[in-house]
């Protein structure tokens, strides 16, 4: 009985290990899972809790001030009493005072306070284009390095097969050392880039799980799964970047939140009125009495310097905001220009080596061996071919890398989801 319970619990971790190696994560499910779970964008997500809380006490009142004391006393405490000559002196006082504020006033704060968020909430958003640019960035160099390790393992059993042909054929004198050694150093180099693309892929691996944040080692595959596409000039004008780009929308949120400030420092020039009530219990026999009095703050002009100064401060502010916005889009629209260019080229490029360069060399190379292997080619020849063919097929990987890079990067210009 327990030897079965042991072995049940050896499959349980069996099954769950397996299960762990062979989850497969998808581009969608790994974006989702960053902005579910990226530290960062949580900073954000507190950042704007904390400021819609604190836009709710924008229109609470300043508290009341209680004042308490003796009014119009003697020092001598003997005259606070009443006698024949007199009906006492003096009085102990209890005072409220209350300022009202200007309901324009409140209601300015109030916006400015509650629009503060929405500048962080595009923040936010840029931040989740930044995170998803470099894992997609990283998923497709992973897919890329896929395919990298597939041609280096099928050509390791091209030269596998040459080898051991070599061994047969040496005996009966029929190839050259040298061409042995040569083949036997061009396996070694084979199987050195191997276990770097695999060490590239673990780094993938590493920083995918940081950007979800999850346990670096957590072992999953990845769909080989990509496209290429073709970009509409049209969609980077300066108006589609504008309402896209979360940056730019972050730059027009705070352009409106300081017109909010700006509005509410000015609010700041109108008056605010108050009231004081204070009684007064007498002493001696005199009557009980009170004062009622209303009030009102007039803001003068040496009063309100620094809210003039802060309005102009926001005004120049503004304008800098605005040719910031400028600069970023004429930097954007130069570079996806740009990059539009060198992809259109590199697609071709691609396209060439795929349908040309490549079928090409494996002819050569299909020649080459079926030369050799009839006794009237020369291994050398073969070789040469192979490299050739090896050479061809990891370029045109790389320009498939590039052209990855490439749409990613314009993704990110163009913040699309």
């Amino acid at each position: 009985m327990l030897k079965n319970k042991y072995f049940l619990v050896l499959s349980c971790l069996v099954l769950n290990v397996t299960v762990m190696i062979s989850q497969t994560l998808s581009l969608d499910t790994v974006l989702a899972k960053i902005k579910t779970n990226n530290p960062q964008l949580k900073m954000y997500d507190a950042d704007i809790q904390s400021m819609d809380a604190a836009a709710k006490g924008a229109k609470s009142w300043m508290p009341p001030q209680v004042g308490t004391g003796f009014f119009m006393t003697p020092y001598n405490p003997k005259l606070w009493q009443a006698d024949a000559m007199g009906p006492g002196m003096g009085s102990y006082m209890l005072g409220v005072t209350q300022m009202i504020p200007n309901a324009s006033k409140l209601k300015a704060d109030f916006d400015y306070m509650n629009a503060m968020s929405s500048v962080e909430a595009e923040n936010k958003n840029y931040t989740i284009n930044q995170l998803n640019a470099v894992a997609k960035t990283n998923y497709y160099q992973w897919i890329v390095i896929d395919k990298k390790i597939k041609i280096s393992n099928n050509n390791l059993l091209l030269l596998d097969y040459m080898i051991k042909s070599m061994e047969i054929r040496y005996q009966y004198n029929m190839d050259k050392l040298s061409t042995y050694y040569k083949a036997k150093s061009q396996y070694s180099k084979s199987q050195s880039m191997i276990v770097m693309l695999e060490n590239d892929i673990s780094q993938k691996r590493i920083m995918l799980n940081t950007l979800m944040a999850r346990d670096k080692n957590t072992a999953f595959e990845i769909d080989a799964i990509y496209k290429i596409i073709d970009f509409d000039p049209m969609g980077s004008d300066t108006t589609s970047l504008s309402e896209n780009r979360s940056d730019l929308r972050a730059i027009e949120k705070t352009i409106a939140v300081n017109q909010l400030k700006i509005k509410a420092e000015r609010t700041k020039f109108l008056p605010e009125f108050g009231v004081r009530y204070e009684h007064m219990f007498a002493f001696g026999q005199q009557p009980q009495q009170f004062t009622l009095m209303g009030m009102i703050n007039i803001p003068m002009p040496w009063s309100t310097r620094m809210n003039t100064a802060n309005i102009d401060s926001f005004q120049i502010k503004n304008e800098s905001l605005n040719w910031q916005k400028q600069m970023i889009l004429n930097e954007a629209t130069g570079m996806i220009s740009g990059m539009n260019t060198e992809l259109v080229n590199v697609k071709k490029q691609y396209e060439i080596a795929e349908k040309s360069i490549i079928p090409a060399l494996r002819r050569n190379y299909d020649t080459a061996i079926l030369a050799w292997q009839n006794n009237t080619g020369d291994l050398f020849v073969v070789l040469d071919a192979w490299e050739a063919l090896n050479m061809a097929q990891i370029e045109a990987l790389d320009k498939l890398q590039t052209i990855l890079n490439i749409q990613v990067e314009i993704d990110k210009q163009l913040e699309k989801k």
